[in-house]
């Protein structure tokens, strides 16, 4: 009698040496087979978007400093 196959997903540490010698020997059982390896994040940011986080990074502390400024200014004096 055949039974349904069943999906086993795992998370480890791939710099972990044993963690990786572990998968390698459940995986050479036999009874496991790999399927599929989850796609790498193959976004890049266009040289725009970067310019426009790195101003948004720039007004936000600009703005930051400014509001900090008066709260101290409020409580100091």
């Amino acid at each position: 009698m055949l039974r349904d196959m069943c999906t086993v997903t795992l998370e480890y540490n791939h710099s972990n040496a044993l963690a990786r010698r572990k998968l390698a020997a459940l995986l050479a059982t036999g009874l496991f087979t790999k399927i599929a390896e989850e796609p790498e994040n193959t976004y890049k940011p266009t040289p725009e978007e970067i310019e426009a986080h790195h101003k948004f990074i720039e007004d936000f502390l600009y703005a930051s400093k400014i509001n900090a400024a008066k709260a101290f200014a409020k409580h100091l004096l």
